[in-house]
């Protein structure tokens, strides 16, 4: 595989605060990308600096090999959807949809076309009429039917309601099938995304915390649960990610568990259970490695 993006180093500072620190990463061609991390953690200053949107403090960026910032040329291969995208009030959907070809070289009207029915999006009403869900599903439709070699979805589906999300998920993996490209999601909903990442890249606080694939991840921590004497037998010295403790029993996550491991654990009469990839993501992002706070959420 060949990168798309290369990232070395990078920082964006605004005043005192480094929004993005140091970051360091790259994005390969053809795989479904999840950029995770909590409220204000950098997401879209970052994807906004990888787009030439906004400009670097420090490091480098090459996007398809070249520095994004009003380079047109690599642009051109981009596809940025943010949650709350803007368009003239008295646009209608079917004038953004007419419009794409400009911007988009690999535009499937058709495949808009069917993505119009699939969400039922009144073509011909008013942008400002449109509810919150509509204007999601704009962004959507022409985050799928541009088919950029590199797309960043920045949460324009939470607008969707549940079986509109459900749609979008399914169109996403059709049409990545038929033609493979780079998509990025940036979301919360970790758990309805997971089985369509195939790497996660996690930033906290401006930084880079976790970047590998999503198969490496899913298998990364496991809950150990039982008495609360047996289980702090079984954890001493290790690397605690996060416990819960009621009178005389406990619940510890670990990392991963060798299966010597798993065995003496099953021996000393403790219960293994595998750690989801949302579950494992609030444990690192949380500072105090306690419970989940509510910048994290599983609906929208």
């Amino acid at each position: 595989m060949s990168a798309v993006v290369e990232v070395e180093g990078l920082t964006k500072r605004f005043g005192q605060l480094a929004a993005v620190d140091d970051a360091t990463f790259s994005l390969e061609e053809n795989l479904i990308y999840g950029l995770l991390g909590r409220n204000g953690a950098g997401k879209t200053t970052l994807m906004q600096l990888i787009t030439g949107q906004d400009f670097l403090s420090a490091g480098s960026i090459r996007l398809f090999g070249e520095n994004p910032v009003e380079n047109s040329r690599a642009l051109s291969s981009v596809c940025f959807v943010k949650e709350s995208q803007k368009y003239p009030d008295d646009f209608k959907p079917k004038h953004v949809l007419k419009s794409a070809p400009w911007f988009f070289p690999n535009w499937d009207a058709e495949f808009a076309a069917r993505l119009v029915d699939d969400f039922r999006l009144p073509v011909n009403r008013r942008i400002k009429k449109l509810s919150r869900g509509q204007l999601s599903a704009i962004g959507v439709i022409v985050g799928l039917a541009s088919r950029a070699p590199l797309t960043f979805f920045d949460e324009p589906y939470l607008g969707l309601d549940a079986v509109a999300r459900q749609i979008f998920y399914d169109r996403l993996l059709e049409d990545y099938a038929e033609h493979p490209r780079t998509v990025v999601l940036s979301t919360h909903l970790i758990d309805e995304v997971s089985n369509l990442l195939e790497h996660v890249i996690v930033i906290d606080d401006g930084k880079i915390i976790m970047d590998d694939s999503a198969d490496a991840l899913r298998g990364s921590a496991t809950t150990v649960a039982g008495s609360r004497s047996a289980v702090d037998a079984f954890t001493a010295g290790r690397e605690i990610l996060h416990s819960d403790r009621l009178g005389g029993l406990s619940s510890v996550t670990v990392g991963r568990l060798s299966p010597g491991e798993r065995q003496a654990a099953e021996a000393a009469g403790l219960e293994l259970a595998p750690v989801s990839l949302q579950q494992l993501i609030v444990r690192v992002t949380t500072s105090d490695r306690t419970a989940a706070n509510s910048d994290w959420s599983t609906e929208s």
